[in-house]
Order: C-alpha cells, then structure tokens, then sequence
C-alpha cells in the first residue's frame, strides 16, 4: 500500500488526481453490484380459470353461483332430465357437485323420448268426468299459451328486466293455481331467490314458475290441471307474502301478462 502511495506521489499532481478518482469509482461500482439482489421475471402466466372455450350447441358452461335448477330453468328444461341426460352421457356426473367450467349437456340427445304432458288425471278427479281434450301443438301461434291468473290480488311488481315475471301480492295461506295443464318438474327450494318454488312444464316450449310458497301440494311427476291448487301462498326467501310468478319460452322469461286471461 505503501509503495502506491509513494508511486503515486512520484507522478505528476493531476495524473495522481485522475488515478484515484477510477480506483474510487471502480470499488463503489463493485459494491454495489455485490449488494444487488437478483430477481426472476414476473410470471404473466393466467391461471384464474376464466379461459374457457364457448360451450359446443346442446351444452351450457357453468358460471359461479350456478345450481342444476336453475341451469334448467333458464334452458326451459325439468332439471330431473338434465340431470339424466349428463349422468347417461358421464356415468360419473354428479348433479350435485357441479364446478365452475364444467360442460352441462342442455338438450336433449338424439333419440329421447319427448315430454309427455298431463298424461293422466289427478288423483283428485272424480272417475265419471269427461276425458280431457286431446293437447294443443307443440309449436302455436303467439300468444301460444292461455294462461289463467295463479292467484288472487293485486300485481305489485311488473315484470322488468330484473324481475323476470310478475309479482301478485296477498295473505300467507291463500292458494296458489297451476296456470295452465302440465307436469311438475320441479317442487322444492333449492333456488336461491325463489323460496319453496314449483315449475311446471306445458310442452317442450313453455314453462311456468310459482315462487316464495309457504306450503307445496305437489311434488315432482305429478300432472296437474288449470287451475288446479298446487301451492299456497307466502314469504319463503323475500320479504312478504306474494307469488312470484314466471312464464318462460324456450327458457327465455317473458312478460306473462298478455298470456293471462
């Protein structure tokens, strides 16, 4: 060390100068080089699961908060066939555990029988009445369905973009009417919103919805008759008590109001 510095000196004042400021420089570089720490690249890999193809015709891919009753509902299907159909097609489909981007086959494969509709009389008819007349075509003209009132009261809800039928307000107890002929698909409370719910189905195109029922007087298979008492009213999942009522088109919800006679 000594002997740099006498070298150092022996040169000349500004060349010295010059030496030292590099040798400074060169030590402070090296430090902080030495006290940098490394880092990988940032990952911009997406793994969030939202990357899913569109679902194949026939299927529908389950999105957050999705149920089977309500994927049904909202294809115009009795979720009892939509569950058949997937476990038939996947012997290892549970249709109560169902995840999100799962594929749910929505329509019926080739070959299935049709629905058959109010096929028999309720256990409740008298034996000696007149056979029902023969059911209306699938396909009809609009209005397509005549449908009479489920109940008695005042709409206190018009159907809406986010009411997706009507509501018809009254008393806990008071009785709730199938619509029109056509087969229960569906008798329980397992949809979020709806409360203890009945669907019935009227053929392949049109469906009806009864919601927020205290008491369910049908259960799932049973043909039922327009007019026929199948609920009774009340406030299960909302805040009073009131039928919620849906008509449905191929699954579409559509203002039951000009159906209603």
């Amino acid at each position: 060390m000594r002997s740099n510095l006498n070298l150092l000196s022996n040169m000349p004042n500004s060349l010295s100068k010059s030496l030292l400021v590099a040798l400074m420089s060169a030590s402070l570089m090296l430090t902080v080089g030495c006290s940098t720490p490394r880092t990988k690249p940032a990952s911009v890999t997406d793994r969030s699961g939202g990357g899913y193809e569109p679902a194949p015709a026939g299927y529908y891919r389950v999105k957050k908060g999705d149920t089977l009753a309500r994927i049904a509902l909202d294809h115009g299907q009795a979720p009892r066939d939509v569950a058949q159909w997937n476990t038939a097609a996947n012997p290892s489909f549970n249709p109560n555990v169902i995840e999100v981007g799962d594929l749910v086959l929505i329509r019926a494969p080739a070959g299935s029988k049709p629905v058959k509709v109010a096929d028999k009389k309720p256990a409740n008819d008298k034996a000696d009445e007149p056979a029902p007349e023969p059911s209306k075509p699938e396909i009809v003209a609009e209005p397509g369905i005549r449908l009479s009132w489920p109940a008695k009261g005042k709409v206190s809800a018009e159907f809406s973009e986010t009411n997706k039928g009507i509501d018809i307000a009254g008393k806990v107890g008071e009785p709730v009417l199938a619509a029109s002929d056509g087969k229960v698909v569906y008798a329980g409370n397992s949809l979020r919103g709806y409360g203890n719910l009945v669907i019935v189905k009227h053929d392949n195109t049109y469906l009806t919805a009864y919601a927020h029922n205290s008491k369910l007087l049908v259960k799932e298979g049973d043909a039922v008759r327009k007019g026929q008492k199948i609920a009774e009213m009340g406030d299960t999942d909302t805040t009073s008590a009131k039928l919620h009522f849906e008509l449905r088109v191929n699954g579409k919800p559509v203002n039951p109001t000009p159906y209603l006679q």
